[in-house]
């Protein structure tokens, strides 16, 4: 956007550009504000925590001026990943890799004052980044591996000899052929070579990280372009060489041939300049061997411009990651946090033990300034006190005043003695230590907060991210871990596995809020709560579109029990449970059992066990079973009938339950749900959200109980598997008109119960109800016959009491019972 507004060839000014940033930002603060809202998450909304707020960006520089104090930051040229779009260097969390191809050659170094052997041979490197070939200062090779003296069409080459059979093919060699000679990796050292096109010779060094696996056993080395190559160069005393300015291009500093000045590395329409000048270079001096051919290969890009990066050494701050035990005190931390998934910790200690020191330094305007002074000539040099000095300041006035002051201005506020001209640092902080400083200005500057944090979440990309920087903070400013418990998740992807996300492939809908929109909020939060999170989680419309068949179940039995709640007032109506009807005392007892699970679900984040369980309590228990028995009692009985009130009791509980466990993933429902409860039952109780979480009560579990329902439950399997066979073939229509002969070796388990007639027709819903131990050698059946008398137009019943009662001679005398209770 500023780009398009420029004029001319005016440079906006650091001042101008982060006014620019800081109202884009706040424009998508507002913007996620709202679908925050929307979504229904809880935030302190009116008083949200950012990071270019002037308190945190203070504490941020406080963090760092400890982290400076205590000896961990120090600045040093070495290779750091470089964006060329956006002239900056890069964390390694700022990186991200995909397929991309490069020119792949086989470079010849003539062998200089050699032995007989290797008389007008050549060494030859494999490399897929020609552009770095300007910057080599060596070559190195494995001093175990033997390396062979091998012909290539009149040619004498070295190269690795495990590698031969599997390079020769790709320059015309014999892979079957014999080496003329052979020589240890150790003999070679000190050996030297004639660069291909730089004045200049590249010494043969030793390297344990050289591999038998892809090239030929010879690595091209320039210290100024990778991380092993630095390491190679500080042992060989090698300069470290980048002849690259900060838009990636070739610097003419007489070290290098002409031509090659001004040369771009960074890519356009597929071809890169730099690369191409390197090539033509090595083509006239017959440096190549064999053709050059496309490689394709997973390589770092930058996450922001989508860009390779490359490898640069500059002048940077660093954070020493083995200054004082540092990395061996963050490792030990790691053993004392939870992490869930348990694989989070291997994943973490993986990265821990294999990092490089951490570059905190950016070449960006945007972000915490880094307040190091340099004189006229020097370096620049860091001091704890004029960070904390300078926090203060930007606490009162926003980080920002290091771009608006001159370095004299600054100097001068903060107390810096200096005696001649003074230079201010133009680097700003990495974000990572922005993030990576949330507990220090969040949870310790907030009097309702606790340090450490109880949960850490995010995806699993950040434990190359802010659960690294958070924790190595921490670790340096307070000693330990600022949280207790790290819970990642997997990605969004699409139907076929791709990565749905802010940076990734995926063509998102035009609405960006299609899901909230067509689905609801509380729908999109059902289905993510329904996905075992470890892993990627797919997404699509019909996805969501069975996850809504799931909430209109849920939905559905709150509205049922709701709608069976009217008249009833739990502190006046409420049944004692040893005074409930055993099917009621089942519900309740179930209702304990239920809750445990929950609960422990709840305490292990592992929301997909909430969704599993709710759905399953919800669809078998109470709809199948539960609901669908207590119809003719909740439909029929006179409100303030104690069987009517049992059950009103136990739905009452069932409900309250129910949208207590379900409110932290159906907040939207939970809220309704409430409201009506108290609206029916006169209650004042408050939103659902700031009641106490339902916990089992022991005391209302009966083991015994249950294992009779769930015998029962098996006789009602058999029982309706008849009754559908009945009303496939015409003897009855709906159930309650049907007889229901049980018979079976297993039939004492029905006789024990000690149930009376009207509890085993309610629980079959028949109208007429025997056993038999008559079961023919089977453990459980049933037989189905019409039931006998009249249907009562009130129940639906068949009975043979209609007429009965003179009042109310058209229906039953249980019904009759009921009316004359309810005109009393």
């Amino acid at each position: 956007e500023l780009r398009e507004k420029k004029k001319g060839d005016d440079e906006l000014s650091p001042v101008e550009i982060r006014k620019a940033c800081a109202d884009y930002a706040n424009q998508f603060v507002d913007i996620q504000r709202k679908q925050f809202k929307r979504l229904g998450v809880f935030g302190s909304w009116k008083s949200p925590y950012l990071t270019m707020n002037p308190a945190y960006e203070a504490t941020v520089l406080r963090v760092f001026a400890d982290m400076v104090e205590k000896g961990y930051v120090y600045r040093g040229k070495k290779p750091v990943y470089w964006s060329i779009p956006c002239r900056t260097a890069l964390a390694e969390a700022e990186v991200e890799y995909h397929d991309h191809v490069s020119p792949s050659i086989f470079v010849k170094f003539a062998v200089l004052n050699p032995p007989d052997a290797l008389k007008n041979a050549s060494a030859v490197i494999w490399t897929t980044t020609p552009w770095t070939l300007p910057a080599n200062l060596a070559i190195a090779v494995h001093p175990d591996f033997d390396y062979g003296v091998f012909d290539v069409k009149g040619e004498k080459v070295l190269i690795a000899a495990p590698l031969w059979e599997k390079s020769a093919p790709q320059f015309g060699g014999d892979p079957a052929a014999r080496p003329l000679k052979i020589f240890k990796g150790r003999d070679l050292e000190k050996l030297k070579t004639m660069h291909p096109f730089c004045e200049r010779e590249s010494p043969i060094v030793l390297a344990d990280y050289v591999t038998s696996e892809s090239g030929t056993g010879l690595v091209h080395t320039a210290p100024g372009h990778g991380v092993e190559d630095y390491h190679t160069g500080l042992k060989e005393k090698l300069e470290i060489y980048s002849p690259i300015d900060d838009d990636g291009r070739f610097v003419d500093d007489g070290k290098i041939p002409r031509e090659l000045a001004g040369k771009a590395i960074l890519e356009k329409n597929g071809r890169s300049e730099a690369n191409d000048a390197v090539l033509d270079l090595l083509k006239k001096k017959n440096a190549v061997l064999g053709d050059i051919r496309p490689f394709s290969h997973s390589y770092p890009f930058c996450w922001r411009s989508k860009t390779p990066v490359i490898f640069r050494a500059m002048e940077q701050w660093f954070v020493g990651i083995d200054h004082d035990g540092y990395r061996k005190k963050m490792l030990a931390c790691v053993d004392q946090v939870q992490w869930i998934p348990d694989w989070g910790k291997n994943r973490i200690v993986g990265f821990l033990e294999g990092r490089p020191d951490w570059c905190i330094s950016r070449q960006r305007t945007w972000g915490v300034p880094i307040p190091a002074f340099a004189g006229d000539h020097g370096d620049f040099e860091l001091d704890a006190s004029i960070i904390r000095k300078f926090a203060d300041l930007a606490e009162k006035h926003g980080a920002g005043i290091w771009f608006e002051k001159s370095a004299e201005e600054l100097a001068k506020v903060l107390g810096l003695s200096s005696k001649g001209a003074v230079r201010k640092s133009a680097d700003t902080l990495d974000v990572w230590m922005e993030s990576g400083s949330s507990h220090a200005a969040v949870l310790k500057r907030d009097a309702s907060l606790r340090f450490p944090a109880d949960l850490y979440l995010e995806g699993s990309d950040q434990h190359r991210g802010w659960f690294q920087t958070s924790l190595a903070t921490s670790v340096a400013t307070s000693g330990g871990a600022p949280f207790k418990c790290v819970l990642t998740h997997g990605f969004i992807v699409d139907l076929d596995g791709r990565k749905i996300s802010k940076s990734g492939s995926y063509e998102k809908p035009k609405d960006s809020g299609v899901f909230v929109n067509k689905c609801g909020a509380d729908i999109l939060r059902l289905w993510v709560s329904s996905q075992n999170y470890t892993n990627d989680i797919p997404l699509s419309e019909e996805i969501l579109s069975h996850v809504g068949e799931t909430y209109r179940k849920f939905r559905n039995t709150c509205r049922i029990l709701l709608g069976n709640l009217a008249g009833f007032d739990p502190a006046r109506d409420a049944v004692a449970p040893q005074k409930l009807t055993p099917i009621d005392r089942y519900i309740l007892s179930r209702l304990q059992e239920i809750a445990e699970s929950v609960a422990d679900a709840y305490e292990k984040y592992e929301f997909y066990r909430v969704y599993h369980t709710l759905n399953a309590f919800c669809t078998v228990e109470l709809s199948s079973l539960y609901i669908d028995i207590l119809k003719d009692r909740m439909y029929t009985f006179a409100p303030g009938v104690p069987e009517r009130r049992s059950a009103q009791t136990v739905m009452c509980e069932a409900l309250k339950s129910l949208a207590l466990w379900i409110a932290p993933i159906l907040p939207f429902t939970a809220e309704e749900v409430w409201d009506e409860f108290q609206r029916l039952t006169s209650q004042k109780l408050g939103s659902v959200h700031l009641q106490d979480f339902p916990r089992a009560r022991r005391e209302l579990r009966d083991l015994k109980l249950e294992e009779q329902v769930e015998a029962l439950k098996k006789w009602r399997d058999v029982a309706a598997l008849e009754l559908e066979n009945a009303r496939r073939d015409k003897k009855i229509g709906k159930s309650l008109e049907a007889r229901l002969v049980l018979k079976g070796d297993r039939v004492a388990e029905i006789e024990q119960l000690g149930w009376d007639q009207a509890l085993l027709e309610e629980f079959f819903i028949v109208s007429g109800l025997s056993l038999s131990r008559n079961g023919a050698g089977a453990e459980r059946a049933a037989v189905v016959e019409p039931a006998e008398g009249q249907k009562c137009p009130r129940c639906w019943r068949v009975t043979l009491t209609i007429g009965i009662n003179s009042k109310h001679p058209q229906i039953c005398e249980r019904c009759a019972t009921m009316v004359g209770l309810l005109q009393a």
